[in-house]
């Protein structure tokens, strides 16, 4: 089971919706090509509103996602795309089914 997992709420900017969907859906294909990312999910909550949730088996993996190419990219876009700053909340899973 993996144990350790990102949540990172976004607000897309009025007008942006479909960049922001674009955008994930190329985070997408970017994290496949990470060896420590065990799952990468881009999520609608519709009203603008998206995340994205990934896990990770260690710390490590965790680490190497936050410094690698789909964080470096989600910061170059923020202001550009999104309404809110990033949030960015490491948390630890506790179960799965």
């Amino acid at each position: 089971m993996a144990k350790y997992a990102l949540y990172v709420p976004l607000k897309a900017k009025l007008g942006k919706e479909n960049e922001v969907k674009a955008f994930l859906k190329a985070g997408a294909e970017m994290a496949k090509k990470e060896p420590g990312t065990v799952s990468w999910y881009a999520l609608d909550e519709d009203e603008g509103r998206f995340s994205v949730f990934d896990t990770f088996n260690d710390e490590a993996g965790r680490d190497a996602h936050l410094n690698g190419d789909i964080a470096k990219a989600l910061m170059a876009k923020a202001e550009e795309l999104f309404s809110d700053p990033i949030k960015i909340f490491k948390i630890t899973i506790m179960a799965e089914k």
